[in-house]
């Protein structure tokens, strides 16, 4: 079977591996106190461009969001968000469970708008209802879409004249930065959030994200709450020396412009045939849709997941590449595609 089902199936490239292996018999510092850690922090405030940023290594995106979110509201406030975010269909309540209300603004493409901010800000108004405090935006969506530097610098100036935190969700960010038609860069994000993640688990590492805290108000015994939800690894090294060297040379942003060739190429491929989409990815999700014969045909041989039912006849699948998808993974979909829509 090849898998275009997610864009954590394989292990890690093998640059890592490499630095990994170098470094096995070291006797590192615990807890991300070692000088992997810290050598990988100094590149990554080199790449955002701020030397006052905190970074932190966390294990995963669900541990991140929920740790970002909860440590900074307080019991009564909220997280706004789109209705297709992250944390409000695939965390299973996690931050409901932590005491944090998730309010939704449904959104067509997964891009949360001023404008539906601006109209759940304005319908919590009393000690009655939970306070927004926060706005989580993930870059890409869900959905595969993007935002423009003028799309999140106006998010931004919405959040602080309604004094709302703003935390980016860049579980594959690398993808966002790396996709045809993105203005968006690393120093932007340092300069439009509050606190963001650079995701290493769906681009290329083994696991783990780089949580970057541009808020010293988001750093305040940010460690104590590591610790007490289970995030602080012993062997935190261990993450380290991945983002050490995702970041050395510049391997980051090479596996994502990979992973978005790919996904383009399988992209234009559907689009010769007249296949039409749900929305317009510039990144490595795309969103066919297709005839249930065709898609019950193509899971013989390909693994991927349905989005949604368009209507009787018709659903939409998602496809995804990675740092590590193959060409001739996705010229063979192309070809059996082909073959079933003749």
């Amino acid at each position: 079977m090849i898998s275009f089902a997610n864009d954590y199936s394989e292990g890690a490239h093998p640059r890592i591996l490499e630095m990994m292996g170098r470094a096995n018999l070291e006797q590192n510092d615990g807890y991300g106190l070692d000088a992997h850690s810290e050598k990988a922090r100094q590149l990554i405030k080199r790449a955002v461009g701020r030397e006052d940023v905190s970074i932190h290594f966390l294990t995963g995106g669900t541990q991140t969001n929920l740790l970002a979110i909860s440590s900074v509201l307080r019991p009564h406030q909220a997280v706004i968000t789109a209705s297709t975010g992250h944390i409000n269909v695939h965390e299973c309540g996690a931050i409901e469970a932590a005491g944090h209300k998730v309010l939704t603004w449904h959104c067509e493409d997964g891009r949360l708008t001023p404008e539906g901010i601006c109209r759940l800000f304005t319908e919590h108004t009393t000690e009655h209802m939970v306070m927004p405090k926060m706005v989580y935006l993930s870059d890409s969506t869900e959905l595969g879409t993007i935002y423009t530097k003028a799309q999140l610098t106006d998010i931004h100036n919405c959040c602080r004249e309604h004094g709302l935190y703003l935390f980016l969700d860049g579980a594959r960010i690398g993808t966002a930065l790396m996709a045809e038609g993105n203005d968006l860069t690393l120093r932007d994000l340092a300069s439009l959030t509050d606190a963001f993640y650079i995701g290493g688990t769906k681009n290329g590492a083994l696991l783990g994200e780089a949580y970057v805290i541009c808020n010293p108000a988001f750093d305040e015994d940010f460690r104590y709450q590591m610790k007490q939800k289970g995030a602080m690894l012993a062997k935190g090294f261990l993450i380290g020396i991945q983002y050490e060297a995702l970041f050395k040379d510049n391997l980051y942003f090479e596996l994502a412009a990979h992973a978005n060739r790919m996904a383009q190429r399988l992209k234009d491929g559907m689009l010769d045939m007249g296949v039409k989409f749900l929305v317009d990815s510039p990144t490595n999700q795309q969103f066919p849709i297709l005839d249930h014969r065709i898609i019950q045909q193509l899971e013989q041989k390909f693994l991927f997941h349905t989005e949604k039912v368009i209507d009787e006849a018709h659903t939409c699948i998602r496809l995804v590449t990675s740092w590590a998808t193959k060409e001739s993974y996705v010229e063979d979909f192309l070809k059996d595609l082909l073959t079933l829509l003749s």
